[in-house]
Protein backbone atom coordinates (compact mmCIF):
# COMPACT_ATOMS: atom_id res chain seq x y z
CA UNK A 1 0.00 0.00 0.00
CA UNK A 2 1.68 3.18 -1.23
CA UNK A 3 0.50 6.79 -1.64
CA UNK A 4 3.31 8.20 -3.78
CA UNK A 5 0.87 9.96 -6.10
CA UNK A 6 -1.37 11.33 -3.33
CA UNK A 7 -1.55 14.80 -1.85
CA UNK A 8 -3.08 14.69 1.61
CA UNK A 9 -4.35 17.54 3.79
CA UNK A 10 -4.75 16.89 7.52
CA UNK A 11 -6.17 19.34 10.05
CA UNK A 12 -5.09 19.41 13.71
CA UNK A 13 -1.98 17.37 12.95
CA UNK A 14 0.22 19.00 15.57
CA UNK A 15 -0.39 16.20 18.09
CA UNK A 16 -2.32 13.04 18.89
CA UNK A 17 -4.14 11.24 16.07
CA UNK A 18 -3.58 13.99 13.51
CA UNK A 19 0.17 13.67 14.01
CA UNK A 20 -0.17 9.90 13.74
CA UNK A 21 -1.93 10.21 10.39
CA UNK A 22 0.61 12.70 9.06
CA UNK A 23 3.48 10.36 9.92
CA UNK A 24 1.72 7.30 8.50
CA UNK A 25 0.79 8.92 5.18
CA UNK A 26 4.27 10.40 4.77
CA UNK A 27 5.87 7.03 5.51
CA UNK A 28 3.72 5.57 2.72
CA UNK A 29 4.90 8.15 0.20
CA UNK A 30 2.20 10.83 0.26
CA UNK A 31 2.88 14.52 0.03
CA UNK A 32 1.39 15.86 3.27
CA UNK A 33 -0.02 19.31 4.02
CA UNK A 34 -0.59 19.47 7.76
CA UNK A 35 -2.04 22.16 9.96
CA UNK A 36 -2.22 22.93 13.64
CA UNK A 37 -3.67 25.80 15.60
CA UNK A 38 -0.15 27.17 16.06
CA UNK A 39 2.44 27.18 13.30
CA UNK A 40 5.11 26.04 15.75
CA UNK A 41 3.18 22.84 16.51
CA UNK A 42 2.70 22.11 12.81
CA UNK A 43 6.38 22.75 12.10
CA UNK A 44 7.45 20.36 14.86
CA UNK A 45 5.58 17.52 13.19
CA UNK A 46 6.84 18.58 9.76
CA UNK A 47 10.41 18.44 11.05
CA UNK A 48 9.84 15.03 12.65
CA UNK A 49 8.66 13.70 9.31
CA UNK A 50 11.53 15.30 7.38
CA UNK A 51 13.98 13.76 9.84
CA UNK A 52 12.58 10.40 8.71
CA UNK A 53 13.64 11.17 5.15
CA UNK A 54 10.35 12.45 3.75
CA UNK A 55 10.79 15.96 2.38
CA UNK A 56 7.35 16.42 0.78
CA UNK A 57 5.62 17.73 3.89
CA UNK A 58 4.39 21.26 4.53
CA UNK A 59 3.23 22.98 7.72
CA UNK A 60 0.52 25.62 8.17
CA UNK A 61 -1.27 27.39 10.98
CA UNK A 62 -5.03 26.94 10.94
CA UNK A 63 -7.46 27.94 13.67
CA UNK A 64 -10.66 26.05 12.86
CA UNK A 65 -12.73 28.61 14.77
CA UNK A 66 -11.55 31.40 12.45
CA UNK A 67 -12.93 31.49 8.87
CA UNK A 68 -10.07 33.71 7.67
CA UNK A 69 -7.51 31.25 9.04
CA UNK A 70 -9.19 28.37 7.19
CA UNK A 71 -9.21 30.38 3.96
CA UNK A 72 -5.51 31.22 4.43
CA UNK A 73 -4.72 27.53 4.96
CA UNK A 74 -6.50 26.52 1.75
CA UNK A 75 -4.87 29.37 -0.14
CA UNK A 76 -1.43 28.39 1.14
CA UNK A 77 -1.92 24.80 -0.01
CA UNK A 78 -3.19 26.03 -3.38
CA UNK A 79 0.05 27.94 -3.87
CA UNK A 80 1.93 24.63 -3.73
CA UNK A 81 -0.44 22.31 -5.57
CA UNK A 82 -3.33 22.39 -8.00
CA UNK A 83 -5.12 19.43 -6.41
CA UNK A 84 -5.83 17.64 -3.15
CA UNK A 85 -6.59 13.92 -3.22
CA UNK A 86 -7.48 13.33 0.42
CA UNK A 87 -8.79 15.86 2.93
CA UNK A 88 -8.84 14.58 6.52
CA UNK A 89 -11.00 16.57 8.92
CA UNK A 90 -9.29 15.53 12.12
CA UNK A 91 -9.57 18.80 14.02
CA UNK A 92 -12.22 19.47 16.66
CA UNK A 93 -11.79 20.72 20.20
CA UNK A 94 -12.63 18.20 22.90
CA UNK A 95 -14.51 19.50 25.94
CA UNK A 96 -14.88 17.36 29.05
CA UNK A 97 -17.69 17.50 31.56
CA UNK A 98 -21.11 15.84 31.72
CA UNK A 99 -22.50 18.88 33.53
CA UNK A 100 -23.79 21.50 31.08
CA UNK A 101 -22.96 24.27 33.54
CA UNK A 102 -19.33 23.19 33.88
CA UNK A 103 -18.10 25.00 30.75
CA UNK A 104 -17.90 28.71 30.08
CA UNK A 105 -19.85 30.27 27.23
CA UNK A 106 -16.56 30.88 25.46
CA UNK A 107 -15.60 27.20 25.73
CA UNK A 108 -18.97 26.16 24.31
CA UNK A 109 -18.64 28.53 21.36
CA UNK A 110 -15.05 27.42 20.67
CA UNK A 111 -15.95 23.72 20.82
CA UNK A 112 -18.90 23.95 18.47
CA UNK A 113 -17.13 26.35 16.13
CA UNK A 114 -14.03 24.17 15.73
CA UNK A 115 -15.89 20.90 15.23
CA UNK A 116 -18.96 22.02 13.31
CA UNK A 117 -18.31 25.32 11.53
CA UNK A 118 -14.63 24.51 11.11
CA UNK A 119 -15.36 21.24 9.33
CA UNK A 120 -17.92 22.80 7.00
CA UNK A 121 -15.64 25.68 6.06
CA UNK A 122 -12.60 23.45 5.61
CA UNK A 123 -14.45 21.27 3.10
CA UNK A 124 -15.91 24.34 1.40
CA UNK A 125 -12.52 25.97 0.94
CA UNK A 126 -10.71 22.82 -0.17
CA UNK A 127 -13.46 21.56 -2.46
CA UNK A 128 -12.09 23.25 -5.62
CA UNK A 129 -8.76 21.46 -5.08
CA UNK A 130 -10.51 18.17 -4.39
CA UNK A 131 -12.50 18.49 -7.60
CA UNK A 132 -9.22 18.81 -9.51
CA UNK A 133 -8.29 15.29 -8.35
CA UNK A 134 -9.26 12.08 -10.12
CA UNK A 135 -9.48 10.31 -6.73
CA UNK A 136 -10.92 12.80 -4.21
CA UNK A 137 -11.80 11.63 -0.70
CA UNK A 138 -13.04 13.57 2.31
CA UNK A 139 -12.40 11.73 5.58
CA UNK A 140 -13.89 13.06 8.82
CA UNK A 141 -13.06 11.91 12.32
CA UNK A 142 -16.47 12.29 13.91
CA UNK A 143 -16.85 10.33 17.17
CA UNK A 144 -19.22 7.89 18.78
CA UNK A 145 -20.63 11.07 20.34
CA UNK A 146 -22.05 11.90 16.91
CA UNK A 147 -24.09 8.70 16.84
CA UNK A 148 -27.77 9.05 17.68
CA UNK A 149 -28.50 7.81 21.19
CA UNK A 150 -24.89 7.56 22.31
CA UNK A 151 -24.46 8.47 25.99
CA UNK A 152 -21.39 6.65 27.31
CA UNK A 153 -18.89 9.49 27.03
CA UNK A 154 -18.10 12.06 29.72
CA UNK A 155 -17.68 14.68 27.00
CA UNK A 156 -19.51 17.96 27.45
CA UNK A 157 -22.87 18.52 25.78
CA UNK A 158 -21.24 21.06 23.46
CA UNK A 159 -18.87 18.36 22.16
CA UNK A 160 -21.86 16.10 21.51
CA UNK A 161 -23.48 18.99 19.64
CA UNK A 162 -20.39 19.59 17.50
CA UNK A 163 -20.04 15.92 16.63
CA UNK A 164 -23.73 15.58 15.81
CA UNK A 165 -23.34 18.54 13.46
CA UNK A 166 -20.37 16.86 11.76
CA UNK A 167 -22.43 13.69 11.35
CA UNK A 168 -25.30 15.56 9.73
CA UNK A 169 -22.95 17.49 7.45
CA UNK A 170 -21.07 14.44 6.20
CA UNK A 171 -24.32 12.52 5.71
CA UNK A 172 -25.73 15.04 3.23
CA UNK A 173 -22.31 15.80 1.76
CA UNK A 174 -21.85 12.15 0.79
CA UNK A 175 -25.02 12.20 -1.28
CA UNK A 176 -24.44 15.59 -2.87
CA UNK A 177 -20.78 15.08 -3.83
CA UNK A 178 -21.04 11.53 -5.17
CA UNK A 179 -22.12 12.70 -8.64
CA UNK A 180 -18.83 14.62 -8.79
CA UNK A 181 -16.83 11.55 -7.79
CA UNK A 182 -16.00 12.70 -4.27
CA UNK A 183 -16.21 10.01 -1.60
CA UNK A 184 -17.14 11.14 1.91
CA UNK A 185 -15.98 8.76 4.63
CA UNK A 186 -16.76 9.23 8.33
CA UNK A 187 -15.35 7.44 11.36
CA UNK A 188 -17.27 7.16 14.65
CA UNK A 189 -14.78 5.83 17.21
CA UNK A 190 -15.25 5.73 20.98
CA UNK A 191 -12.27 6.74 23.13
CA UNK A 192 -9.21 4.96 21.76
CA UNK A 193 -5.57 4.36 22.62
CA UNK A 194 -3.18 6.54 20.64
CA UNK A 195 0.44 5.48 21.22
CA UNK A 196 3.21 7.53 19.69
CA UNK A 197 3.79 6.10 16.20
CA UNK A 198 7.53 6.70 16.65
CA UNK A 199 7.70 4.73 19.90
CA UNK A 200 8.02 1.04 20.71
CA UNK A 201 4.43 1.11 21.99
CA UNK A 202 3.20 1.49 18.41
CA UNK A 203 4.03 -2.16 17.74
CA UNK A 204 3.40 -3.55 21.22
CA UNK A 205 0.01 -2.01 22.12
CA UNK A 206 -2.48 -4.86 22.76
CA UNK A 207 -5.06 -5.23 19.99
CA UNK A 208 -7.20 -8.17 21.09
CA UNK A 209 -10.99 -8.31 21.26
CA UNK A 210 -10.94 -7.41 24.95
CA UNK A 211 -8.78 -4.32 24.37
CA UNK A 212 -9.74 -0.74 23.60
CA UNK A 213 -9.68 0.44 20.00
CA UNK A 214 -6.27 1.70 18.87
CA UNK A 215 -5.02 4.46 16.61
CA UNK A 216 -3.30 1.76 14.58
CA UNK A 217 -6.66 0.20 13.69
CA UNK A 218 -8.30 3.56 12.99
CA UNK A 219 -5.48 4.56 10.66
CA UNK A 220 -5.76 1.18 8.94
CA UNK A 221 -9.48 1.75 8.36
CA UNK A 222 -8.73 5.07 6.67
CA UNK A 223 -5.95 3.60 4.53
CA UNK A 224 -8.23 0.74 3.52
CA UNK A 225 -11.15 3.00 2.59
CA UNK A 226 -9.20 5.41 0.42
CA UNK A 227 -7.47 2.64 -1.53
CA UNK A 228 -10.70 0.97 -2.66
CA UNK A 229 -11.83 1.17 -6.31
CA UNK A 230 -13.77 4.32 -7.08
CA UNK A 231 -17.09 2.49 -7.23
CA UNK A 232 -16.67 1.55 -3.55
CA UNK A 233 -18.11 4.30 -1.36
CA UNK A 234 -17.49 3.30 2.24
CA UNK A 235 -19.68 5.85 3.92
CA UNK A 236 -18.90 5.25 7.59
CA UNK A 237 -17.02 3.14 10.13
CA UNK A 238 -18.82 2.46 13.42
CA UNK A 239 -17.07 0.68 16.27
CA UNK A 240 -18.16 -1.36 19.27
CA UNK A 241 -17.15 0.17 22.59
CA UNK A 242 -15.42 -2.02 25.18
Amino acid sequence: MRFDDHRVVITAAGRDFGRTLAIRFADLGAEVFLSARSLAAAERVRDEIRDRGHQQVHAYACDLTDPASIRDFASGVNQRTDRVDILINNGARYLHGPDLQSASDADVVDTIASGATGTVLTVKNFLPLLLNSDKPDVVTMVSACGTAGHHRSDAHDAFYAAKSAQAGFTEILSKRLRPQGVRVISLYPPDFDNPDPLSKEWESTPREAKDALTAQSLAQCILFAVTQPRDCFIKAFHFEQV
